[in-house]
C-alpha cells in the first residue's frame, strides 16, 4: 500500500490544479488517472493539425483565470466570439425557414426580438416555480410579447438551439434557471495550437499515474482509494469524477455521500453533446462570416455551422449534435452523419457543395470515464446544487470539477477554479491561484 497526504481522483483540469497547488505547498501528492493521457474532457486530437474533440473555447477571457493561465504558458489564440450562441455581434450567416439568407435589415429585426425576450427572462425566471423547465419561463417570455404566431416561432426555435448548444440538454429537460450563468463577460477566443497545452502545463512536475481506475474510494478512516494496481491510502482526497461516472455507480464509495452531496448530484444530469468537424477542399460560404445558422423545421437537428478556417488555414466547418440530436445519431455511421448535416448546407448554398474531405466525430456520451460531455441542471434543480455537491465530506473527501462551480460551471475554468478550492479547504488556507502559472 502506498501512502501520500492527499490522493486526487482524475487527472483533469480540476484534479491537475489542485494537485499542483497542494503539491507547491508542500504535501505529498499522487494523480490517479484512468485514462492514458491527462486533461479528461479537455482532448485535442493532433493526427491533422490541434483539433479540440473535448474544450474548445474561453467563454469571456475579462477576469479569467484559464486566460491568465493561457497567456502565461504562452498559448496562442484565436478570438473567436460566437461560442456563447450569440444572436449578433460578430457577422452571422443567418438563413430563413425557405433556405434564402435573411437581408441585414431582417436579422437585426431578429436579434432585436431575442433581445427582447432576453430582457425579460430574469424576471420570469426568478418568479418561476422550483419544478420550472426553460421551456416553461421562455414561452412565458414570449407570451408577454404579443407577436404573431410565425414571430414567436423563430425566437422560440432560437431558444430551443441556445439551450441545447449551451447545454446538450433538450428545453424541456433543463431546469428554468439552466441558463442562468449565461453571460459572458470579454471576447470568446480558441487555441489554433491545441487546448490541452493547459492540462500538460499544469501536469509538469506532478506525480499523475495513467491507466489507473479507480474501482472504490473509502473515507471511513483516512482514506483509502482502490485501483487495479493496488491501494493508496492518504489523509484527505479530492475526488474529479464527472457527473457521469458519479452517477454510474462504477467507483464506489464508501461509505456512501451524504445526503446534500448525494442530492444536489441526484438533480443534475450529463448531456449529450457531440462535435462534427467538417474539413472540404474549398469554401463555399461567405467569407468573413462566424457562424451559419438557418431557421424553421429543417433546423431541428442541424442549425449552426462555425467557421474554423483561421485557425488551421483550411476550409472548415464545426457543427453540434446537441441534445435529441446526439442521441438519435449517436449508432450512424459517420457517411449517414455527414450525409444528414450535409442535405442541410446543400438546401442553403446549393448543390454544387463538395463533399468533405475530412471527418471528425466525437462519443463523449459513450465514453465510460464521462459518460457525456458536462453537466446540467435537471427539472428541480437550482444553483445552489453545485456548490452543495462539493460540500466537503467528513473532513477528508472533496468534490471538485466543473459541475461543483456555481458562477460558471461547464467550463474549463469551473473546472480550475474548483481545484484551487480544494485545495485551500486541504490546506485551511487562501492560496494565491495565480500560484498555479507563477513558474511559467
Amino acid at each position: 500500500m502506498e501512502r501520500v497526504d492527499t490522493i486526487v481522483v482524475g487527472a483533469g483540469v480540476a484534479g491537475l490544479s489542485a494537485a499542483r497547488l497542494l503539491q507547491d505547498a508542500g504535501r505529498t501528492v499522487v494523480v490517479l488517472e484512468a485514462r492514458d493521457r491527462v486533461g479528461g474532457r479537455v482532448h485535442t486530437d493532433r493526427r491533422d493539425g490541434a483539433t479540440d474533440l473535448g474544450a474548445s473555447w474561453i467563454h469571456g477571457i475579462d477576469g479569467s483565470p484559464v486566460a491568465a493561465a493561457a497567456r502565461a504558458f504562452g498559448m496562442r489564440t484565436v478570438e473567436f466570439t460566437v461560442g456563447g450562441y450569440q444572436v449578433d455581434s460578430r457577422p452571422i450567416a443567418s438563413f430563413a425557414p425557405d433556405g434564402t439568407r435573411l437581408s441585414d435589415d431582417a436579422a437585426r429585426s431578429f436579434a432585436a426580438d431575442v433581445h427582447a425576450v432576453d430582457a425579460v427572462l430574469p424576471e420570469v425566471i426568478a418568479a418561476s416555480a422550483s419544478a420550472a423547465s426553460y421551456r416553461d419561463v421562455t414561452e412565458e417570455a414570449l407570451a408577454r410579447q404579443g407577436w404573431d404566431p410565425e414571430r414567436a416561432q423563430r425566437v422560440r426555435e432560437y431558444l430551443e438551439h441556445r439551450a441545447e448548444e449551451q447545454y446538450g440538454a433538450w428545453i424541456e429537460d433543463l431546469a428554468a434557471h439552466g441558463l442562468d450563468d449565461d453571460a459572458i463577460e470579454g471576447d470568446e477566443v480558441v487555441f489554433p495550437d491545441g487546448y490541452d497545452v493547459l492540462p500538460a502545463r499544469l501536469a509538469e512536475g506532478l506525480d499523475v499515474r495513467l491507466d489507473h481506475v479507480v474501482t472504490r474510494i473509502d473515507w471511513t478512516d483516512g482514506v483509502l482509494v482502490h485501483t487495479r494496481q493496488g491501494v493508496f491510502a492518504a489523509d484527505s482526497t479530492v475526488v474529479t469524477l464527472p457527473v457521469g461516472v458519479l452517477q454510474a455507480g462504477t467507483v464506489d464509495i464508501v461509505p456512501a455521500l451524504p445526503a446534500v452531496n448525494a442530492e444536489a448530484l441526484g438533480r443534475l444530469r450529463m448531456n449529450t453533446f457531440e462535435k462534427i468537424f467538417l474539413r472540404f477542399p474549398a469554401r463555399f460560404w461567405e467569407d468573413g462570416v462566424y457562424a451559419i445558422r438557418q431557421q424553421g423545421p429543417e433546423s431541428r437537428w442541424w442549425h449552426s455551422w462555425y467557421d474554423l478556417s483561421a485557425l488551421h488555414d483550411r476550409p472548415e466547418l464545426l457543427t453540434f449534435a446537441a441534445g435529441p440530436a446526439a442521441v438519435a445519431i449517436r449508432d450512424w455511421d459517420d457517411e449517414s452523419v455527414v450525409a444528414s448535416v450535409m442535405a442541410q448546407l446543400r438546401r442553403l448554398y446549393g448543390d454544387d457543395v463538395p463533399e468533405p474531405v475530412g471527418v471528425q466525430r466525437t462519443a463523449w456520451q459513450d465514453d465510460p470515464f464521462a459518460h457525456g460531455s458536462y453537466a446540467y441542471m435537471a427539472l428541480g434543480s437550482t444553483t445552489a446544487d453545485h456548490d452543495d455537491l462539493a460540500t466537503p465530506v467528513g473532513g477528508v473527501l472533496h468534490l471538485a470539477g466543473e459541475a461543483t462551480w456555481t458562477d460558471d460551471p461547464a467550463t474549463v475554468p469551473a473546472a480550475l477554479l474548483s481545484g484551487h478550492r480544494a485545495a485551500e479547504r486541504i490546506l485551511g488556507a487562501t492560496v494565491p491561484i495565480e500560484r498555479l502559472w507563477a513558474e511559467a
